[in-house]
């Protein structure tokens, strides 16, 4: 079986050989290929690698109130524009406070607990970053959700080694006031939700 695979990452550490991988058949005429690769398991924990459902996953959990800092949102709209150049994954608003949340999809892991973003050199992370702290400024508040697609997660660090420009603008954006949350889903076969907070190690 050929699979697209939906991640234009780097997936460090998900493609040794021999990994089990589930894919789902797709019958859209205009793919190239008939199946479309979604969890990898490596090192006895499965990995949800197709970055496109992230949003979709974020989606549900604002709307079902799962992120416990994000709950009780009046208004919840996807894809918006802060600016020409730039555009965050949902506005939210509650109590007339408007808030910009911007979703990174995590797939890494180096050690046995500790999720870890990025897994390449990101410079369209890094505009985000400076994207949400231009939000502040004009009277926006401001989360990046880590969504960790990782079983047995219980940290989430930055990869500074892997971009440390990256991280300089995480420094920087957190002191500026954006919010950064990390999240684990409950990954299976069958479904894929967030069900628990990771705590960040700045270190």
């Amino acid at each position: 079986v050929t699979a697209h695979c939906p991640n234009t990452g780097s997936m460090k550490g998900l493609l040794d050989e021999g990994n089990d991988v589930y894919v789902l058949p797709n019958n859209d005429p205009k793919r190239k290929l008939k199946y479309g690769l979604e969890i990898i398991k490596t090192r006895k924990n499965l990995v949800g690698v197709n970055t496109h459902i992230a949003n979709k996953i974020a989606q549900h959990a604002l709307e079902n109130n799962l992120i416990k800092e994000l709950k009780d949102n009046d208004l919840i709209k996807p894809e918006v524009f802060f600016n020409k150049e730039t555009r965050f994954d949902f506005l939210i608003e509650k109590k007339k406070q408007k808030s910009f949340v911007e979703v990174k999809n995590v797939t890494l892991f180096r050690d046995k607990n500790t999720a870890e973003f990025p897994d390449a050199v990101t410079s369209r992370g890094s505009k985000h970053l400076l994207a949400l702290i231009d939000a502040i400024k004009k009277g926006y508040k401001t989360y990046l959700l880590f969504l960790v697609q990782i079983q047995n997660m219980e940290y989430f660090k930055i990869a500074k080694d892997i971009d440390p420009e990256y991280y300089k603008n995480y420094l920087l954006a957190k002191k500026a006031g954006v919010n950064f949350l990390a999240y684990r889903c409950d990954i299976s076969s069958k479904k894929i939700f967030i069900e628990k907070k990771l705590k960040i190690i700045d270190a």
